[in-house]
């Protein structure tokens, strides 16, 4: 594999630390592999915002385009809550996606054997998990014009639309297809199609991709069907496919499956390179703390190797390392409830790289 390039956007909270924890996993397992993977770290979010009065600069977007791969840690903070939509922080990443065309967001949500005791459901529940969420990222409400607040004080309104167009449905129905080739073979496509015109629209065009897939099945589900169903029987699903707002909500109860946010990771694929970025937030009231589950970030380090370079053993052997690590009884601070010895971000994935790089060494023994 030739050299790869890879920008860093650490972003704000906790976004520096989980992104720190991230990079000695990809610099390890690279040293180990003999890779050669260079990364350049620019702002955005807050930390642009601060910088350049810009959540998104130039400088930054140009660094990303001209990237294989993309890792971000988080963007938000309530400094900037007050701000107009064009100068938060939250518009840096919006207009990032959008620029990326990246139209499709992949969030794995798994339950690890060591983390069992952390799940809010009874055992012989969450260990079925094992889903991936294939969200549309760049329509739907967050994006549909007309938008915005009018009226005078007393008497406000706001709007906001959905929209779809055939193309946009179309295109990730393919993507969630494809992935679903790749595993189970099934996908639940979530819609409100009992209610909204957009969700009719959505079922009818994905049930016209389906014939190109005839080994894959396909299942609809109301979107509150769907996130009852997530807790009540998870093993059900594959692949769920949805729209950009539901697929939001979706994956964070899938969050809540696994016992937090922390361990998530999520891939924004398209056009160009891939965006990989925990799904957590920038929880800045623990910024600085040492306290931040890095697994997420992590996780997105294994996507990108399957993903962005060809290299599934690569990212099999990450997660491997972080499934060893947990089973030895090692946690963050949110995951303290299940038990075992407590430690900071920095040292769980000072160890997870310690075993990766034993495994990938040919010293698997080591402990």
């Amino acid at each position: 594999m030739t050299g790869k390039k890879v920008c860093v956007l650490p972003g704000d909270g906790i976004g520096p630390e989980v992104i720190d924890a991230a990079l000695s996993v990809l610099c390890g397992v690279a040293m180990a592999a003999g890779i050669d993977i260079s990364t350049t770290k620019a702002a955005i979010g807050g930390e642009a915002l601060a910088l350049h009065g810009n959540p998104l600069p130039e400088e930054t977007l140009e660094l990303c385009l001209s990237s294989d791969a993309i890792l971000l840690g988080a963007v938000g903070h309530p400094a900037w809550d007050r701000q107009p939509p064009h100068l938060r922080p939250e518009k840096g990443l919006l207009e990032l996606r959008k620029r990326l065309g990246a139209y499709g967001n992949l969030r794995p949500v798994r339950q690890l054997r060591g983390l069992l005791p952390c799940s809010p459901l009874k055992s012989e529940i969450a260990e079925s998990v094992d889903l991936m969420v294939v969200r549309e990222l760049t329509g739907g409400l967050y994006f549909g014009e007309p938008r915005g607040q009018t009226g005078p004080a007393g008497s406000e309104a706001a709007v906001n639309t959905m929209r779809y167009h055939r193309c946009e449905i179309e295109r990730i129905a393919r993507l969630a297809f494809e992935v679903a080739r790749k595993r189970r073979r099934r996908v639940t496509s979530v819609d409100k199609a009992n209610v909204l015109e957009v969700s009719q629209l959505w079922r009818s065009i994905v049930e016209e991709v389906r014939p190109a897939y005839p080994e894959v099945e396909l299942a609809h589900q109301y979107v509150d069907n769907c996130a009852m169903q997530f807790v009540l029987n998870p093993a059900q699903f594959d692949v769920v496919l949805t729209e950009n707002m539901f697929g939001d909500i979706l994956s964070d109860i899938g969050g809540a499956l696994t016992g937090s946010l922390g361990t998530l990771p999520s891939a924004s694929v398209g056009e160009g390179p891939a965006l990989y970025e925990p799904v957590h937030g920038s929880a800045p009231d623990i910024a600085g703390r040492d306290a931040a589950n890095p697994m997420g970030a992590i996780g997105c380090v294994s996507m990108m190797f399957d993903l962005s370079f060809a290299r599934p053993d690569l990212g099999a052997a990450i997660d491997k390392s972080v499934e060893w690590v947990l089973e030895r009884g090692y946690r963050t601070r949110d995951l303290a409830r299940g038990g075992g010895e407590v430690i900071g971000t920095s040292e769980f994935a000072a160890r997870i790289v310690q075993r990766v790089t034993c495994c990938l060494n040919g010293n698997a023994g080591h402990s």
